[in-house]
């Protein structure tokens, strides 16, 4: 017998839950965010959407299906099941954060603050849930498969993200290795830079554009579904024995790029999620490409 479908409703500590336990109560937050010229109801009113916003979901899920609910700071010690269908209540960032801990399984993105989110990923509203969540399973419902970015370190680390990939120091300061491309016949540079950013046509609406624009967007911007990366190196430096020649360009599927380590320390993470990072040193090879996983964003 086949198990009933689990709704997994993922969401995080809200800003005003953050401040009032940093300060005790309500009144030392109010009291800290006067002292510095902002509003305790504006935090605590979107702390109320937030919270309104999860019981409206949750009031919308099937009687005949299982349900639970994980904080954003537990993803990694959680364990998703095939049967899961997966609703992100939050930011477009928060069904990032999940991405990289699923194996194909649908997600909903429900926008909590809409006119404050972008909206790109957290696409719903709370009241569409009751018609999604019994459609998300039947075949045929529309899911966008967006493409993620992955990297391999030569000691079998790996990461995946669906916005970006960082790889450098930490703390931004430069750091020194060698770069090349799989189809470059071995051609490899040494750089010192503050850093790689390979990054996807999801990513392309973040930090991923804003590189893009510095470096006068010559290169077109893949879309979400579109199994092509760009990367770019962050502030390559010169020196007699540092090139900037290799500082950007874009990978199809089968084609990766190269970094070896050539400082004491360098890490690579995914999705601005530092904490959850591979950690590199001397001589190891890490190589970044198209992943074959997919994130299904149902509707």
């Amino acid at each position: 017998m086949s198990l009933a479908p689990r709704a997994v409703l993922v969401h995080r500590t809200t800003e005003y839950e953050e401040l009032v336990a940093r300060h005790g109560t309500h009144g030392q937050a109010a009291f800290f965010l006067r002292s510095r010229g902002g509003d305790i109801e504006e935090v605590a009113e979107r702390h109320r959407r937030s919270r309104r916003s999860m019981a409206e979901v949750t009031a919308a899920i099937p009687l005949t299906w299982r349900q639970t609910q994980v904080e954003r700071a537990d993803l990694d010690r959680f364990l998703f099941a095939p049967e899961d269908v997966v609703v992100v209540v939050g930011q477009d960032g928060l069904v990032a954060n999940v991405a990289k801990y699923l194996t194909g399984q649908p997600v909903l993105g429900v926008d909590t603050d809409p006119g404050r989110n972008p909206g790109v990923l957290v696409r719903h509203r709370p009241g569409d849930m009751a018609g999604l969540l019994p459609a998300v399973l039947s075949r045929g419902t529309g899911a966008d498969e967006l493409t993620m970015v992955e990297a391999v370190a030569d000691d079998t680390q790996r990461l995946v993200a669906l916005n970006e990939i960082y790889l450098g120091a930490p703390g931004h300061q430069t750091v020194r290795y060698r770069l090349g491309l799989d189809d470059d016949r071995g051609a490899v540079e040494a750089q010192a830079s503050s850093g790689v950013l390979v990054g996807t046509g999801t990513g392309a609406s973040g930090w991923l554009r804003s590189v893009w624009q510095e470096r006068g967007g010559t290169l077109p911007l893949p879309r979400p579904t579109d199994d092509r990366l760009l990367w770019f190196v962050r502030e390559a430096w010169p020196s007699p024995v540092t090139g900037t020649t290799l500082v950007a360009g874009e990978l199809a599927v089968g084609s990766g790029l190269r970094l070896t380590v050539e400082s004491e320390r360098l890490v690579a993470f995914g999705d601005g999620m530092e904490r959850d990072a591979l950690q590199l040193t001397w001589g190891q090879t890490v190589r970044v490409g198209v992943c074959d996983q997919r994130l299904r964003l149902a509707g």
